[in-house]
């Protein structure tokens, strides 16, 4: 019998997101959630003795249950602040300057992980992450975006994939699609292949090598055809948008952050808020207990009725609230 063929090295830079990205040197790696996709890319920039600089917010600090700390064997994730849940690159830059690198009895700063959109629903410009991209430059980071609402700021922004990535200096993107329509489908994208060396086998161990690889595969690919991914997340600000828009004009009602993708963060009295949940409405209580906010979604698939219905049920709670005022 012939000697089987060797098996052939995974395509690691497919047409589609070298067309999106307006250049072939990328390499692309399919996996199945978000949360792979991030604690996997960080594991690949960041030592065990190395930390992630963040935003406070950061989903990789809430919402990842110590995953990059995992999967990068105990790297840790520095925490900074900033409004809006942006990061400033002025900030940024006065804490690395007078950090102690090269000092053994400190974790050695290797990466910062933007969330675009942010965890407040806010984006990022290309000059924003421009400068924070220079930030990191100066004193060696790698600088991570976290994208699982990618196509939401760049529907927002109107600015190109490239101009927003590596254009502006991001070397790794978690590109999400899970929550624009998708089924367990992420993609991690190296913008520099050189920081790509070994991570097929990271991604083989920690379990995200599908047999079926070809039915996440299928879905990216159908997923940036046509730009449908772009008419998805555009449909998704419109209708968080409509959102806001009604909210705002509701008296007892503020908006906590700009609407600038497919969140809408509220603060209302919390009278008006059990009134909601008691109508069956379902979201997020956001911030500090008590604060009175909340989060709101809408989806590639939320309808404008839906968004009516909510504004209804809102005025409705508020002016109840209001008659039953002294």
């Amino acid at each position: 019998m012939p000697a089987a063929s060797p098996p052939t090295a995974p395509t690691t830079s497919p047409k589609a997101f070298a067309r999106l990205f307006e250049t072939d040197r990328l390499a692309v790696f399919p996996v199945a959630t978000g949360t792979a996709a991030n604690a996997l890319a960080l594991a690949q920039l960041v030592p065990p003795h190395g930390a992630v600089w963040c935003h406070r917010n950061a989903h990789i600090e809430e919402d990842e249950c110590g995953a990059p700390e995992f999967y990068s064997g105990g790297a840790k994730l520095m925490l900074l602040d900033g409004a809006g849940g942006k990061l400033a690159a002025g900030d940024l830059a006065a804490r690395l300057a007078a950090y102690p690198f090269g000092v053994e009895h400190h974790v050695q700063p290797a990466a910062l992980s933007l969330s675009q959109a942010t965890e407040s629903g806010t984006v990022y410009s290309a000059a924003e992450l421009g400068a924070l991209a220079e930030a990191c430059r100066r004193h060696g980071l790698a600088l991570h975006v976290v994208g699982a609402r990618f196509a939401n700021a760049v529907a927002h922004l109107g600015a190109s994939p490239a101009a927003l990535t590596w254009q502006a200096g991001v070397d790794v993107l978690s590109f999400g699609a899970t929550k624009n329509g998708a089924l367990a489908a992420e993609a991690v994208v190296f913008f520099r292949p050189e920081l790509a060396e070994g991570f097929l086998y990271r991604r083989k161990r920690a379990g995200h090598l599908f047999s079926k690889m070809r039915f996440l595969s299928a879905q990216l690919a159908a997923y940036l055809h046509d730009d449908l991914w772009l008419r998805n997340a555009r449909h998704a600000n419109a209708m968080a948008a409509r959102l806001a828009a009604g909210l705002a004009a509701l008296p007892g009602a503020r908006l906590a952050h700009p609407c600038q993708a497919n969140e809408v963060f509220v603060t209302l009295p919390e009278a008006a808020i059990a009134r909601l949940e008691a109508d069956g409405f379902r979201f997020h209580r956001w911030g500090a207990a008590g604060a009175g906010t909340i989060r709101l979604v809408a989806a590639f698939n939320t309808e404008a009725r839906a968004v009516d219905a909510l504004l209804a049920a809102a005025r409705a709670a508020l002016a109840g609230r209001a008659a039953a005022a002294p």
